[in-house]
């Protein structure tokens, strides 16, 4: 198994392999050009998208400047926003739905580390999916954590830390986040 197939499978992998230092390389060049782009410049921005992710939907919008490690393991659904600020550490996949907002300084990460010392020191990571369903919200600053899953038509509130999966049609706040309201 090549390190990239461990790492999309969530097994612990060398992030120092060749192939994965190139790909990290090509993600940084295309959101360099994707963070430089000019105001009104929707098509060019559409079309880096499209060869960043790993799929895109109709009218995916994204404010730059926004960071990835790999943008190929990342895939959003029609009428995707983000905002300002926006970071994807895309180890593995990440999912978002249709019609989801993602407000300033989101960050969703599916990277993490052995919480064995030594383990961690010689440098091997692992990560784990995350996806968000259709209609979401997620405000600034969030975080959604490796391994979550936010359901349907949920709301996640400005600086809530996602460390647990959220059922549909919820509001969750605070750190770690917890059910809040429920939406009907």
């Amino acid at each position: 198994m090549s390190e990239r197939e461990k790492m999309l499978a969530g097994k612990r992998y060398d992030p120092r392999d060749p192939e994965l230092v190139a790909a990290r390389e090509r993600a940084r060049e295309l959101t360099a050009r994707y963070n430089e782009t000019d105001v009104g410049a929707d098509g060019t921005r559409r079309e880096l998208l499209g060869e960043l992710f790993g799929s895109v939907g109709a009218e995916p919008y994204v404010e730059p400047p926004f960071r990835c490690d790999y943008g190929a393991n990342v895939h959003v659904g029609d009428d995707f926003y983000a905002n300002f600020d926006c970071v994807f550490l895309d180890v593995c996949r990440i999912d978002v739905g249709d019609d989801c907002m993602f407000g300033p300084g989101v960050h969703v990460y599916t990277a993490t580390h052995p919480l064995d010392a030594d383990e961690r020191a010689s440098g091997v990571e692992y990560g784990r999916p995350v996806s968000v369903g259709d209609r979401v919200w997620v405000g600034g600053r969030a975080v959604l954590n490796p391994g979550v899953d936010v359901g349907d038509e949920s709301v996640v509130a400005s600086g809530a830390v996602v460390t647990a999966d959220v059922p549909s049609g919820v509001v969750v706040a605070g750190n770690p986040a917890r059910v809040v309201r429920e939406l009907a």
